[in-house]
Formats: C-alpha cells, sequence, structure tokens
C-alpha cells in the first residue's frame, strides 16, 4: 500500500541519483511512490530499475521549466494520501518517512523534518542553512508549530489538492500556502528526529545572488495582487526586514552554537545575507519583472550541488 508519494522534479536522473539512493534504505520504502516529474521519461527511466524496491515509480513528463508547476502536475497525480516536496539536493535519513507518516497520523495535515547541514565545510553554508532552515533545526524541540517549509515537507494530498488552480502558485515563492492552510484550520508537527540534510549554496557570488533573488521573488509573488499604495507601505517597511528575519531564527542559531562549532564569520554573513534578501524584497515590491531572478534561482534549485562549495557529504 502506497502511504505516501515523495515528489521530485529534475532535468535528469543523474541529478537526483543520490536522493534516490536514500530513499532506496528508508525503512517503509515499500509504502513509497516516488514520482519523477522530467521533460522526457527517457531522462529519468534508469530509476525503473529500483521499481520494486517502492512502492510504484510514476514519470510525468513536463519541461520543469517552473518548479512549482511540475511539482503541482506531480502531487495531482500521486497516488499517496501524504505527498513530500523534495528537492535535487535534500538528502532524507533512513527513518525519515516513517518518523513523518506517523505524526501526521496523530490529526497533522503538515509534517516537517529536522533539517541539517549537508555542505558544512563554509561559514557562508552555515549561514545560508540557518538562515533558511534555522527554524526546523534537528537539535530544536518537536512539537506543533505554526511555520512550514514549502519544500522539504510532508502534507495531505487532500489538503493541497483543495487549493485547486491554486496549487501552483501556492507551491511557489511567497507565503500564499502558509496563509491558506492556516485559514484551514490545518495543523503542522515539526519532527526533529525525521532527519534530512540539505545542500546549500555557498560560492560567494551565488550565495550574494541567492539571497537578493530569494528576497525579490518572495516580495513579487506575495504583493502580485496588491494595490499599488500597499505596495509602497511594504517598501517603506522593508528596512525592518533583517531584523525581523534574525529574530526568527535566533533559537536556530542558539542551538547550532550549543551543539556545533560553527565556522568563523558565520554570525555576520547571517546578518549580512538577510540585509541582501531585505534589499532584494524592497525591489520586488516595487520594480515589477522577475524573470531573471526565476530563471536564476531554477538553476540553484535543481544544480545546487554545483554551487555549494567543499565540504559537500
Amino acid at each position: 500500500m502506497i502511504r505516501l508519494s515523495y515528489i521530485l522534479a529534475t532535468d535528469t536522473y543523474t541529478t537526483i541519483r543520490p536522493v534516490v539512493d536514500r530513499l532506496r534504505r528508508q525503512t517503509v520504502r515499500q509504502e513509497i511512490e516516488l514520482v519523477l516529474i522530467a521533460p522526457q521519461r527517457s531522462l529519468v527511466e534508469a530509476a525503473l530499475a529500483h521499481q520494486d524496491e517502492f512502492g510504484g515509480i510514476l514519470i510525468v513528463e513536463h519541461p520543469v521549466d517552473d518548479l512549482a508547476e511540475a511539482r503541482a502536475l506531480g502531487i495531482r497525480g500521486a497516488a499517496g494520501a501524504a505527498v513530500f516536496v523534495g528537492e535535487t539536493h535534500s538528502y532524507p535519513h533512513p527513518e525519515m518517512v516513517e518518523r513523518l507518516l506517523a505524526a501526521m497520523e496523530q490529526g497533522y495535515q503538515c509534517a516537517a523534518p529536522g533539517m541539517g547541514n549537508a555542505n558544512p565545510g563554509s561559514a557562508r553554508s552555515w549561514a545560508g542553512f540557518l538562515s533558511d532552515y534555522g527554524l526546523w533545526w534537528s537539535t530544536l524541540p518537536g512539537g506543533e508549530i505554526q511555520r512550514f517549509m514549502l519544500y522539504n515537507a510532508a502534507f495531505s494530498r487532500d489538503a493541497l489538492l483543495a487549493l485547486g488552480e491554486r496549487l501552483a502558485p501556492a507551491l511557489s515563492h511567497g507565503d500564499e500556502l502558509p496563509l491558506r492552510m492556516a485559514a484551514a484550520g490545518h495543523r503542522i508537527r515539526f519532527v526533529p528526529e525525521a532527519r534530512l540534510d540539505h545542500v546549500n549554496v555557498a560560492v560567494p557570488r551565488h550565495w550574494t545572488y541567492e539571497r537578493y533573488a530569494a528576497g525579490r521573488l518572495i516580495a513579487f509573488h506575495r504583493s502580485r495582487q496588491w494595490s499599488m499604495a500597499r505596495r509602497w507601505f511594504y517598501a517603506l517597511c522593508s528596512p525592518a526586514i533583517p531584523f525581523v528575519l534574525m529574530w526568527r531564527v535566533l533559537p536556530g542559531i542558539a542551538a547550532a552554537a550549543r551543539g556545533t562549532p560553527l565556522p568563523a564569520g558565520t554570525l555576520p554573513l547571517i546578518a549580512g545575507g538577510f540585509l541582501v534578501k531585505g534589499a532584494g524584497e524592497l525591489t520586488g515590491y516595487l520594480a515589477g519583472q522577475v524573470d531573471e531572478a526565476e530563471r536564476v534561482m531554477q538553476e540553484y534549485e535543481v544544480h545546487k550541488l554545483a554551487y555549494a562549495g567543499r565540504g559537500k557529504s
């Protein structure tokens, strides 16, 4: 019986082979459906060699020129009551799926794993990791939470399908999915013992641009339906963004500092990254087109290992 569908959008099988290898080690792999979205079936057919190890493998053809649309298509075709929106550079530990499913059976519509750093060899990697995933650092206590990751989390498939035509936009940058799930009364559980290791951009030039582009895309997608007056209001408030973001991740930073010797310069880089992200949000509220930011972020998301620098595990 398929209990969870693991959604992976990619360009080729080579890109996701390390993820598939880790999924093959899952304690409940026979209850997992692997849903691969790729431009052509032939590009990922090599995964079918492992078909007997999983509950099933579904291949969906899509240009994968928009990750949100590709993932939404995979979710719609999935067979599991739960779906996990995976990434090409996030590696699950063997009991991750089993522990997430156990949490969801307690009445939760979303279960977030405990995050770890898969390329811990530099301050930039740690700064990016703690900035993006500090709220879900694996050493923090578990329990019911309000914030969750758009990707690298398990969701009730019915809860996502209830979004209808808004599913793809909700899976894009912005905060539509958290807002809609909160409005529907859905509950989220943080499961730190369900471990997932994430690769982070660490090459200096790309690290800086990723911070900026993320801020710009979040602001753009968040404000697409807003009036110009509201956009200007948020733009004027944008100098406060770095402080708000820093406050949110302080628990994760503190937990990391207690258990892990962070490389020198990590904390200044976190602060600097939030300043860059705030500048991106300011631009996103006012500047309109984000085609270049979308293109580059798509490249980072699919091929992050190419920008991870040293220290990849």
